[in-house]
């Protein structure tokens, strides 16, 4: 069942009563419910998830990290991921069958991962072994649907993520001449540039008009990127930049390399979440820092260390939109209805689908 279909399901909708109770009752509510349930229930939080969900994690980590330590918990039957829709899909495929995933609101999703749906790479994937011949292997960002995971899977090509972008990027082009990266274009581009492939040898796939911006010499292409992206780290940009340059230069730019070619360039450095966390908790005290990534993580690591000078790269950012859809309310109504015996908002990919998805996770984790 889809996330669009879930909505359309009474059943998926969260009760009125719940919208009424208070943050004290509904916190109360969880936290009854959580210790009722014990070992049969495994509730991982994203990072990126507001402080009042965090505190009620069990683990917090990445979207990957998180379903690998999912599909390593075998004691809970329930698995409540508070993060999105797509890392819900992996957990389900990288957990036990008789494990049931749960997100505790089916409106929760990822801009970037709904850029590349599954007509549309097949259609580009026509286009371009066309073009290319059998010379291409694709390439996706975790950030992608389990549709997307398995069309990548079944053409022998494996997942990315932020982390180990690099080492999987090398690899892809010991396989073959090109790598078609989905979805994100700025992961794709600055880890090629990273690993010493110029922009001239990069190609962008526009999946909207189906047609390849041939902006360089295309017989010298050896990185297709899909015309995807962040939406909340593209709106970190230069000028933030520029500004912090000019007011504070000892303040030190760490940035998420979702963000454009531009601004990682210009930052003092760039890395994964789990990088960003790393690189704040060794910092020297009292050292400056503007961080360019989701604000609800950069909230948190202002909080958390308070020897910092810390602020957001982009003063106005607000927190990711879709990446917060988890709530007070729509936890305790699932773990309510699990503990009833009539679980809401299970997450069950497709078995062919969860089949292909799984070998492009398994041969990344082969990898790394």
């Amino acid at each position: 069942m889809s996330a669009i279909d879930a909505l359309l399901r009474e059943e998926s909708l969260l009760p009125e009563t719940y919208k009424q109770m208070t943050d004290r009752e509904l916190i109360e509510r969880i936290s009854f419910v959580k210790n009722s349930l014990g070992r049969d229930l495994y509730l991982p939080g994203h990072h990126y998830q507001k402080d009042d969900i965090i505190r009620f994690a069990d683990d917090t980590g990445d979207s990957l990290q998180l379903a690998k330590l999912s599909a390593a918990n075998r004691e809970a039957g329930f698995v409540v991921f508070c993060g999105v829709h797509f890392m819900a899909e992996t957990a389900d495929i990288l957990t036990d069958p008789d494990q049931q995933v749960i997100l505790p609101d089916m409106r929760a999703g990822c801009s970037m991962a709904d850029m590349a749906d599954y007509d549309q790479t097949e259609r580009a994937w026509e286009a371009l072994t066309h073009r290319f011949g059998n010379t291409i292997i694709p390439l996706t960002y975790v950030n992608s649907t389990a549709a997307i995971k398995a069309f990548v899977g079944r053409h022998g090509g494996t997942c990315v993520t932020s982390s180990n972008a690099r080492r999987i990027v090398t690899w892809a082009l010991e396989q073959k001449k090109r790598i078609l990266f989905l979805p994100d274009q700025h992961l794709g581009r600055n880890t090629a540039y990273d690993l010493g492939i110029p922009l001239d040898e990069m190609l962008v796939w526009d999946p909207i008009s189906d047609v390849l911006e041939e902006s360089v010499k295309t017989d010298e292409c050896r990185v297709i990127l899909w015309k995807g992206h962040c939406s909340v780290h593209e709106n970190f940009r230069m000028p933030h930049i520029e500004n912090l340059r000019k007011t504070e230069p000892d303040r030190r730019i760490l940035v998420h390399p979702e963000c454009t070619w531009e601004v990682v360039q210009a930052s003092d450095d760039a890395g994964s979440t789990s990088y960003i966390i790393e690189q704040i908790e060794k910092a020297p005290g009292e050292s400056k820092w503007a961080i360019g990534t989701e604000m609800n993580l950069v909230n948190r690591l202002i909080q958390s260390n308070p020897h910092l000078d810390i602020v957001s790269l982009n003063p106005f950012m607000c927190p990711c939109l879709t990446m917060n859809r988890i709530d007070l309310p729509h936890l305790a109504w699932s773990l309510d209805r699990i503990d009833a015996g009539k679980p809401v908002n299970v997450v069950r990919v497709p078995d062919q689908i969860a089949e292909d998805a799984r070998k492009a996770l398994d041969r990344m984790l082969e990898l790394v």
